[in-house]
């Protein structure tokens, strides 16, 4: 599992419209929060995107863009977006890579990923790194106080 002090392994994954993202280009214009989450549209994973939603403004505000990321597929992504108005770009890591690479893989296949989330700096190193499973408030709350003012 990665942690403050290891470089983020680059990436580029479909966003919820299908648009192509990668996390070196997102860095170019200041950190990144990446927050990894079990699967779209269930109660959990909505609180915690709906937490990051409801203080966007907050991030926007110390220069950082928030990229959510699943497993679930681009269509379900959308539905995710469309249904709670997130306005941030959710990807879709559908074949797990990413978890791989950044270390929040689960041993069994129905829920692929940990939920975890990453304060990414503009050269790619982790700044924080936030893991809990059942606190959803804590990814947004960490990831914010982890971002300099």
């Amino acid at each position: 599992m990665l942690r403050a002090g290891d470089k983020a392994p680059d990436f580029e994954l479909s966003d919820q419209n299908g648009e192509p993202v990668r996390l070196s280009a997102q860095l170019e214009k200041g950190p990144v929060v990446l927050f990894f989450y079990p699967a779209a549209l269930s109660p959990g994973c909505t609180r915690e995107a709906c937490h990051f939603r409801d203080i966007v403004a907050e991030f926007t505000d110390r220069g950082a863009a928030i990229l959510g990321i699943s497993a679930d597929k681009v269509d379900k992504q959308k539905r995710f977006d469309d249904t709670h108005n997130l306005g941030y770009p959710l990807l879709s890591d559908a074949g797990g890579a990413v978890a791989r690479d950044f270390g929040i893989t689960r041993p069994i296949p129905l829920v692929p990923a940990k939920r975890a989330t990453f304060v990414i700096g503009a050269d790619r190193t982790i700044l924080a790194a936030v893991h809990s499973e059942t606190n959803m408030n804590v990814h947004a709350d960490k990831a914010l106080a982890a971002l300099p003012k």
